[in-house]
This record gives C-alpha cells, structure tokens and sequence, in this order.
C-alpha cells in the first residue's frame, strides 16, 4: 500500500480518482436498478433486458464519439453537456407505469448521454505522474472501480427490493450529479487540452492490441451481466442475498486487484486471469444453493479487477497519446455492447428456463474469453516507443498472430 500511497502526491490524482468513483457508481447500480424497476412493472425479465440493451447500445454508440469531441469542444463542455442531458433521462426512469418502449427510448438517451468521465480520467493520468507510477496508477485505478460494484448493488437490492422498485435509479441518478459535478470543479479538466487525434474516427482500431482489449471487455461484461440478472432471478424479491453475493465477489476482486493488478503483464496474463472468472462461474451454476453461490463468487471475482487492470494499461499504451480517449472510447463500447447482449440474453435464458440456465451462460461466456486468450496470446511488451521526454521506452502491446 505504500506503493499506492505515493500515487495521492501528485497534484489532482486524489480528487479525480475520488469525483470519476462517485459519478460513475451507476455503472455498478442502474442497470440493476433498472431490471428491478421494469420488471416490477411489466412483470417480465424479457421486457427489462430489452430496456437493459436500449441503454447499453446507447452507451455503445456514445462512447467513442463524445470521447473525441473532447479535441473539437473541450473535455470540460462535452463532460457538463452530457452530464445535464443523463441526469434528467436516468430521473425519468424512474417514473411508473410507462410502456416498454418508452422506458427503451429513455434508457437509449441516457445511454447516449452518459458523460464519458471514465475516458477523461484515463486520458489525464498520464500527465498527472511519472512514467514508472503509471502502470500502479492504472492499476489501483482498475481495483479501486470494485467499489463501485461492493457498494452499488447491496444499495439497489435494499433500496429496490425492500422500499421501491424506482428508488435504486433515484440514487444512481444522485451519485451521477455529485460526482460529475466535483469531477468538473477540478482544475486539471477545466484546464483540460487533448492532443489532437493522429487519424479520422475508428483509426484507432487497427491496433491489435486495442481489438484484444475490447474483445476481452466485452466477454466479461456479459458474463457479468449475465451473473447479476441470473441472481436476482434466482433469489427472487424481497431479500438482499442478490447483492450480498455481488458485494462478496467484488471485495475478492478488489483483493485480488491490489495483489497482481500492478504484476507486469506475459503471454498468458489475460488467460490465466479469466480462468479463474470461468472456473468461478462454472462451479456456482453446479447449484442454486446461497452459500454455494457465496463461495464461488468470491473465486470468480478474484479474476475480475486483475483482467481490468491489465486491458486498462493495454489500451492506454496501445495508440497515440491524441487517441487515448477514443481508445477508451472503444474500449467502453465493447463492454457496454457485452452488457447489452449479456443482459437481453440472460433476460430470455430466465423466462424459459430459469435462473440457473443463465448463470451457466454466464460460465459458457467466460469459457469462450478464455479460449480466445489462449487462441490469440498476449504477446511480451516490446520495447520500440518512448513515454514523452523521460527517455523511458513505452511498452507497446500487440497479440500474437496465429502461424498457419
């Protein structure tokens, strides 16, 4: 931790870390809030994960775009515009009694809208501290994000489940103006000036490195999502056993995210760290029983905040540094689209047959992300750039090509 601590000494880390948390809590709680909320109403899991897909394909689309509006209008003018416009679609999902497609066209505009605060801390980071601190950075950045999901659904199945279905969105929609709002009073993104973007908009794709990032992003989004919808389901209404097993799985990846996040990255880095999601996942669909499931979150989260510390590292040394917030753009993307299809997915898997059919698919999902690591490796850090004026080469990652 002394490690970490040295992080807090630069100028403006503490408080950009800290206000991009708080703004981006409604990754960890809306679209549980909003399963809850839409399914009370319409009494369907379908109809839910079709409004869950409205607003992860709204997200979807948005990200890139608004994160490369930063080089045209400025990151303080696009982060306040957008987090006007989300404030008010993610309040007016919680009104009752609206028909599936209203709650669809308002979840895509909050979708749309969602401010990309996530992209603009990242792309700060590497002007806010040395070189040798990015990697921990990076890293602590990735474990500390396991609060969010700690915290974000033990808050919604209590507030959703026991008081009111809308009261979840409600303070999601809080916690997004909070945060957003201090996030945009810190003088390093009022002062905020991208470099502008080596190439036209997708460019940024022909990076292999950047296609395995989104690629492993968007299988554990799915299965993910798949694992919240499937738990719900599984325990129904009423009780908070949904969130206690998320909490449970997130403090094990927050603590696995601190012991290896910062670990430099090999060939089988990603492969070695989905597995151990997969393995999770596969054992908890064994059985419906509380404990069981407990017990082998904790194993499968222990996967989660380790992957997402190394695919941060890889997306933010995979372009050129004017491409940075698409590239996270990108990233966010494609697990947003995971968190589309895993929740509409999961959402029919329920309806037909049950809970636990879905929190296998989750495990079959997560089997595939590591079939894909193991087919396409990561390959070793190649030492041919350099980090700005400090002379230090910068690690370029790139994926193995497969030889005939």
């Amino acid at each position: 931790m002394t490690t970490y601590r040295e992080l807090f000494r630069a100028s403006g880390v503490f408080r950009i870390v800290v206000s991009q948390l708080i703004a981006r809590f409604p990754a960890g709680m809306l679209s549980l809030a909003v399963l809850i909320h839409v399914e009370a109403q319409h009494d369907a899991y379908t109809a839910a994960g079709l409004v869950l897909a409205a607003l992860a394909i709204g997200q979807a689309v948005a990200g890139p775009l608004t994160s490369r509006m930063f080089n045209r209008f400025g990151m303080f003018r696009v982060l306040g515009i957008t987090l006007s416009i989300a404030a008010v679609a993610t309040f007016s999902l919680a009104l009752p009694d609206l028909s599936v497609p209203m709650y669809g066209l308002i979840a895509f505009i909050a979708g749309v809208a969602t401010p990309p605060i996530q992209p603009a801390a990242r792309s700060l980071y590497p002007s806010l501290v040395a070189p040798a601190m990015r990697t921990r950075l990076f890293a602590f950045d990735a474990s500390v994000q396991e609060v969010i999901w700690i915290i974000g659904p033990v808050i919604v199945t209590f507030a959703s489940l026991t008081i009111h279905s809308a009261l979840g969105i409600v303070i999601a929609g809080l916690l997004l103006l909070a945060g957003g709002i201090w996030f945009l009073t810190i003088p390093q993104v009022r002062r905020a000036v991208s470099e502008p973007p080596a190439g036209r908009l997708g460019k940024v794709l022909a990076s292999h490195a950047l296609l395995m990032v989104c690629a492993v992003g968007f299988v554990i989004a799915a299965a993910t999502a798949m694992l919240e919808a499937a738990l719900v389901a599984i325990f129904g209404h009423g009780g908070i056993e949904a969130g206690l097993i998320l909490a449970l799985l997130c403090i094990s990846s927050l603590v696995a995210g601190f012991a290896v996040g910062h670990a430099e990255l090999t060939r089988w880095s990603l492969t070695r760290r989905l597995a151990v999601l997969a393995v999770g996942l596969g054992l908890a669909a064994m059985s419906t029983d509380f404990w069981w499931i407990l017990a082998m979150g904790v194993v499968a989260g222990a996967g989660v905040a380790p992957v997402i510390a190394a695919i941060t590292h890889m997306t933010s040394t995979a372009v050129a540094p004017g491409d940075v917030a698409e590239a996270f753009g990108w990233s966010t993307t494609a697990q947003l689209v995971g968190v589309a299809i895993g929740s509409s997915g999961a959402g029919l898997l329920i309806d037909e047959f049950g809970g636990q059919m879905a929190l296998a698919g989750a495990a079959m999902v997560a089997v595939a992300g590591v079939a894909l690591a193991a087919l396409v490796s990561q390959g070793q850090p190649e030492r041919d750039r350099h980090d700005g004026d400090s002379g230090r080469p910068r690690r370029v990652w790139r994926v193995q090509r497969l030889k005939a």
